[in-house]
């Protein structure tokens, strides 16, 4: 009875958690959805792989919305045996995104648990981790899978600091668990850079152990992470195994191409260049952000009020109010570095306080390392700003040139201040008086006096954006003055509004060292503070207006037709469509049509270089060859028109010459001119192993095309396509879908056939003579294998958790 009594407590905090987490989204309640820029993007994306999962229950791997076709392991596919998936279901069970703020609280929870924090405390801290305003923007922007990969953040560093402590079955056992979430939840660069604090945390127990010769004990640490790890991996070895098969083909692999579009060589064979990488770097001052949110303007669609000095100079020009309030509601008033910022990453003042009070009262050396963690994070995240760390990580440490937007590394500073401020709240209310006062005025006089001089060297800024120029030309220089003074107001304001909430908690901590007021009410005062300053400044970018909370049916059909999409699918053959103004950086038309552009952080790299090389210099023989039948163009007044393609070469066509080249720079300048459909490219390497080429060198091969020959396609799934194909001499057949190396086989008339490589991105078969049924079936291995590996791995994980319990329930007896 005891036992279930010490759980209600956490009980309570559980539910304290799901009854905020709907408070905070409360427009989820009524049926409405959050309307996130990212997701929409997303759902264009996934819409032709979703309608066929609707339809036939099965899941194809591949869409040819998109790109021209891709495989979906980064689209959200479904894998068999994904047990990990089942379970974290079972723990987003509540409306989204208000499952992922639950989440937040709930692994944070689970953190300040093994820190030893009492349950009021550790509920007030999930609280102020979850509330962090870069947490709460991404869930706005529709980050989805980097928020869902930070909430596991905080459960996996528990799981690790319990084996540290020698609790390997419990902390055994939460790292396995833990480990397979995060890795679950498929954004590999929060994941990375959850491995980097784990270094530091696991390199200073690693020396301590050393030092005091506990090489048995580290044995078992090592031998507990093993386990844990590969259980960990293994339970996820489907999407792990699909998804590095997809980055050998993506834009995050190296290039082949040894020249840039413009011809001029390249200088490097990065798959990202630095600019790329850094493009998102932190400002070495703008971090000061993290205790005052408007020192650099806040975001880019800041809302500076009517009592602006922007709304009041419109108004004195005549604009009509309604516009100019429109208008300075979404304000460009950030002037940082960075080229878009949504919100600043704001960690709370008040968190801030109690984390520099940490060092006075925690005793333990936990604090160095969540210090260590937060500054270490905080100097990468600056990127091009300080070039010398950052040119060294990407130079010589591996993997982490795969990623971009390194300011987002600041995550992992997100979850040490505040793990170390609560743990300071702890501490503190354990001191004597003497300590307890010592700690209060020195953080005190720390933070406020960091805060003052904030305040003091306000002159030495000139709150000029980059972009001024740009808005300067639009607007008039006036209105570059007026701005200039509402960021300096916003600067003055937030610092100020942060002394305020220093001040207010100093005040409750030194009424309770005076034995002014009990502890509790200290406690749930200072809680109180701490998350209503956070939660005051999130509202200022994700709040429950129309604008961000919409019917159900608006957010799952984000995009509506125009006339020129009806009249594009009004035509029922299949085809591809290019919409000139999105680009390569647009999933709308994948919502509607099959598009050769698309919406996603890892491109098909090929796809995209045809785009950058080709495509961009409007070279028409290649979209033919993609068999863009349609262009999407807007006119003078911006309505969008459908212009029929009737050069397009059809899905499929037989060819007279194969030209040979030698490698990937030739196969590209070889596009410039091809007459794609007469003429076919392939490798020179390949053409004696594939096409029976007589000996080499030799420049190309020839085909007699019979003049009635056709091959046409008769039946159409993402992932099956059948053709019939008659021709009276033996020949060679393009087909204008993306050449995927792994899982797509084609057969003839039953019997497997080699799919090759040609122009660059599309497949080629060579057909004998006559009549012949051509099937191509997407039916990836990796699949197969990596659903297998994850059926043992998760029965090995169920079988030690089931042994993991009984042993710690047998200890207690």
């Amino acid at each position: 009875m005891k036992n279930i009594k010490a759980f209600y407590p956490h009980l309570l905090v559980v539910v304290g958690f799901i009854l905020v987490s709907l408070f905070y989204f409360y427009p989820v309640l009524k049926g409405e959805k959050i309307f996130q820029s990212d997701i929409v993007q997303y759902t264009g994306m996934a819409k032709e792989q979703i309608d066929f999962r609707k339809e036939t229950g099965e899941e194809p791997y591949w869409t040819n919305s998109a790109f021209g076709g891709m495989p979906t392991y980064q689209l959200g596919a479904k894998y068999p045996n994904d047990v990990i998936g089942m379970l974290d279901d079972a723990l987003r069970f509540l409306p989204r995104p208000a499952d992922y703020l639950f989440l937040y609280f709930l692994g944070f929870y689970v953190l300040l648990m093994v820190l030893k924090v009492d349950p009021l405390k550790a509920f007030f801290g999930a609280l102020a981790f979850g509330l962090s305003t870069y947490l709460i923007i991404i869930l706005g922007v529709g980050h989805n899978a980097k928020a869902h990969a930070i909430a596991y953040m905080p459960m996996v560093v528990a799981g690790v600091l319990l084996v540290f402590q020698r609790k390997y079955i419990a902390g055994g056992l939460l790292t396995m668990i833990a480990a397979a979430l995060e890795i679950n939840a498929n954004h590999f660069q929060m994941t990375y850079y959850l491995l980097l604090l784990l270094a530091i945390i696991g390199v200073y127990y690693v020396v301590i152990a050393i030092k005091n010769k506990e090489f048995k004990e580290l044995g078992k640490i090592f031998g507990v992470f093993a386990i844990a790890g590969i259980l960990a991996i293994g339970a996820n070895a489907t999407n792990l195994m699909a998804t590095s098969e997809y980055a050998k083909f993506s834009t995050r692999n190296n290039s082949e191409l040894t020249f840039n579009p413009d011809g001029s060589p390249k200088t490097d064979s990065n798959a990202m260049s630095y600019d790329y990488i850094t493009e998102y770097s932190y400002g070495v001052a703008e971090s000061l952000n993290l205790i005052a949110p408007g020192l650099f303007g806040g975001s880019n669609n800041e809302n500076l009020g009517i009592e602006s000095e922007t709304y009041q100079n419109f108004v004195a020009q005549g604009y009509p109010a309604d516009q100019v309030q429109g208008f300075v509601e979404h304000a460009p008033a950030y002037w940082g570095s960075q080229p878009i910022v949504a919100a600043p990453a704001y960690i709370g003042v008040v968190v801030f306080f109690l984390f520099v009070m940490a060092f006075f009262v925690e005793k333990r050396n936990i604090k160095y390392l969540f210090l260590a963690g937060a500054v270490f994070s905080l100097l990468l995240s600056w990127g091009k700003n300080f070039n010398i760390l950052t040119d060294f990580f990407i130079n010589y440490v591996p993997l982490y040139d795969k990623f971009r937007a390194v300011s987002s590394i600041q995550v992992i500073l997100e979850l040490c201040v505040p793990a170390l401020a609560i743990v300071g709240l702890y501490q503190f209310f354990k001191q004597d008086e003497k300590a307890k006062w010592n700690a209060l005025w020195k953080s005190g006089a720390i933070t406020f006096g960091l805060l003052v001089v904030l305040f003091l060297i306000k002159g030495m800024f000139n709150f000029s954006s980059a972009n001024d120029a740009m808005y300067a030309q639009a607007y008039g220089d006036e209105f570059i003055r007026t701005l200039k003074l509402d960021r300096e107001a916003l600067y003055t304001s937030d610092v100020l509004r942060s002394m305020l909430f220093v001040g207010l908690t100093f005040a409750v901590l030194f009424l309770f060292v005076k034995n002014m007021m009990k502890e509790t009410t200290a406690i749930i005062l200072v809680g109180v503070l701490m998350v209503f300053d956070l939660f005051m400044v999130d509202k200022r970018y994700v709040n429950n207006n129309p604008d961000q909370f919409k019917s159900a049916r608006e957010v799952d059909m984000p995009f509506e037709p125009t006339e020129a999409d009806q009249r594009i699918l009004a035509d029922t053959t299949h085809f591809r469509v290019f919409e000139v103004e999105g680009g390569m950086s647009s999933a709308r038309t994948s919502f509607f049509h099959k598009s050769i552009g698309g919406y996603h952080a890892a491109k098909p790299r090929r796809m995209q270089q045809l785009f950058d090389y080709q495509i961009a210099k409007n070279n028409v023989r290649v979209l033919n060859m993609l068999n863009v039948k349609y262009v999407i163009q807007s006119d003078e007044n911006g309505q969008k028109l459908a212009l029929q393609n009737p050069a397009a070469n059809g899905n499929a066509w037989f060819v007279e010459e194969i030209k040979l080249v030698k490698s990937a720079n030739e196969e590209m300048k070889a596009l410039d001119t091809l007459d794609t459909k007469r003429v076919a490219i392939f490798r020179t390497i390949d053409a004696t192993k594939y096409l029976k080429a007589p000996a080499l060198p030799i420049s190309n091969l020839e085909y007699e095309k019979d003049s009635i020959s056709s091959i046409n396609l008769v039946s159409y799934k993402p992932n099956h396509l059948k053709y019939v194909s008659n021709n009276s001499n033996e020949g060679f057949a393009v087909f204008s879908e993306m050449y995927y190396q792994n899982g797509w086989k084609a057969t003839i008339d039953g019997k497997d056939a080699q799919i090759l490589n040609v122009n660059y991105v599309l497949r080629g078969l060579q057909i004998p003579a006559g009549k012949h049924t051509i099937e191509f079936k997407f039916e990836p291995e990796v699949v197969k294998t990596g659903s297998t590996i994850a059926l043992i791995s998760s029965i090995g994980m169920l079988l030690l958790i089931g042994a993991g319990v009984y042993f710690e329930n047998k200890k207690k007896v």
